[in-house]
C-alpha cells in the first residue's frame, strides 16, 4: 500500500519553503541573502542557494531592486520622529550586576534612563513604555518611530503600549548592530567613560580639592 503520509513532520508555518516565502511576500524589499539571515536568526537551517531556488520556483525576484530610502537615510530624514532604546548592565557592589533601560532622542541625542533593575521582565519593560510616554507628554505627537533589538525582555506589550501612543516598533536585524548603532554608541561611551570597573583610576580633581587642579599652561 502507497505510504502517503507528509514526509516532511514539520508544521507547514515552520516548513523552510513556506517561511521563505511568507518572509518574501511581508518584506518585498529583502533578497535571497537578508532572507536567509532572519532564517538563521530563526533558528531555520536552510542554504542561501536553497532560498534563491524556492524564490525562483515561486516567481518571485530573489534579489529585488531595493528602491526604498537607505536606512542611514531614513535615519537622517526621519531623526526628529526615532526614538532608539537598548538595555545594558552596570556592575553594582557585590559582583551584582544591573540591568538598564536607555532610551535616546536620534535628534537631539538626549538620553533618558527609563529605570534600572535586577530582574528585566517583559512586565516591567513595558512598564518603563508607559513611563515613557508619560515623561513624552504633549512631545509623543511627533515620534513615530522607536527603535530597537529583538531581545526577550521586549514582549508584545511594550510595543502595544507605544503602538497606542501613535509609535511604530522598528526591529533591528538579526546580527546587526549598526540598525541602533547611535544608541549603542552612547551606550558604549557610558561604560567606558563612567562605568569602568577598573581598580586604581584616579577620581578627577574637583573645585573641593583646589591643590589637585593642574594650573594652566
Amino acid at each position: 500500500m502507497e505510504d502517503r503520509r507528509d514526509p516532511d513532520p514539520a508544521p507547514p508555518a515552520r516548513r523552510p519553503g513556506a517561511l521563505v516565502l511568507r518572509l518574501a511576500r511581508e518584506n518585498p524589499e529583502w533578497g535571497y541573502c537578508r532572507i536567509h539571515g532572519e532564517l538563521a536568526g530563526l533558528g531555520v537551517k536552510v542554504a542561501a542557494s536553497t532560498v534563491w531556488e524556492i524564490l525562483k520556483a515561486s516567481g518571485i525576484d530573489p534579489a529585488p531592486r531595493r528602491t526604498g530610502l537607505a536606512w542611514s537615510q531614513f535615519l537622517r530624514s526621519q531623526a526628529e520622529a526615532i526614538l532608539a532604546c537598548d538595555f545594558f548592565t552596570a556592575g553594582l557592589p557585590g559582583g551584582t550586576r544591573a540591568h538598564v533601560l536607555a532610551v535616546m532622542e536620534h535628534a537631539t541625542r538626549r538620553i533618558r534612563i527609563l529605570g534600572v533593575t535586577l530582574h528585566p521582565t517583559g512586565e516591567w519593560t513595558a512598564q518603563q513604555a508607559r513611563n515613557l510616554l508619560m515623561d513624552l507628554g504633549e512631545q509623543t505627537q511627533r515620534v513615530t518611530f522607536m527603535i530597537r533589538d529583538r531581545g526577550s525582555n521586549f514582549t508584545d506589550i511594550f510595543d502595544a503600549v507605544l503602538a497606542g501612543a501613535g509609535i511604530r516598533t522598528v526591529l533591528c536585524n538579526v546580527r546587526t548592530p549598526r540598525m541602533n548603532g547611535i544608541a549603542e554608541r552612547w551606550i558604549g561611551g557610558c561604560r567606558r567613560e563612567l562605568l569602568d570597573p577598573r581598580p586604581g583610576l584616579e577620581p578627577a580633581p574637583s573645585a573641593a580639592d583646589p591643590a589637585r587642579l593642574r594650573e594652566p599652561p
